[in-house]
């Protein structure tokens, strides 16, 4: 588990742009299944995510289209609500940095670490938008 303050900047990345910080199963579970869409950001300490994914997802939400929800779990700390957003994006297997885009509880899209590095965050961005304008 990484100390609570070498991430702390990391989740205030997100934070500040209006993502939610899960902690638990519970929180989890709630915010994926919960009507409309939904978009859930596994963090990482990761040089990808800091990199591509975090802003990615920030410049993502430029778009005219965009999730209702925005929320966000941290791996390698909070292990309980990173289990469970992992189980709900089933057959993907677990990978950090990831975004994942639900509508109504059902997983429509999915972004894995293999995706995030090495590719700037304008074409991750992108990609999400281009969710966004099919499912939001």
């Amino acid at each position: 588990m990484y100390p609570a303050e070498l991430v702390k900047p990391m989740r205030e990345d997100l934070a500040s742009a209006g993502f939610e910080e899960l902690y638990t199963a519970e929180t989890v579970e709630k915010a994926i299944n919960q009507e409309g869409t939904t978009l859930v950001v596994v963090n990482s300490v990761c040089g990808c995510a800091a990199a591509n994914a975090r802003p990615a997802a920030k410049l993502s939400l430029q778009n005219d289209k965009r999730p209702e929800h925005l929320v966000t779990v941290f791996a390698g700390v909070d292990t309980e609500a990173v289990d469970a957003a992992r189980n709900l994006m089933v057959p993907f297997p677990p990978s950090s940095p990831s975004m994942a885009l639900f509508k109504n509880g059902e997983l429509v899209h999915m972004i894995e670490r293999h995706h995030i590095e090495g590719r700037p965050a304008e074409m991750i961005a992108e990609n999400l938008t281009e969710a966004y304008n099919e499912f939001c």
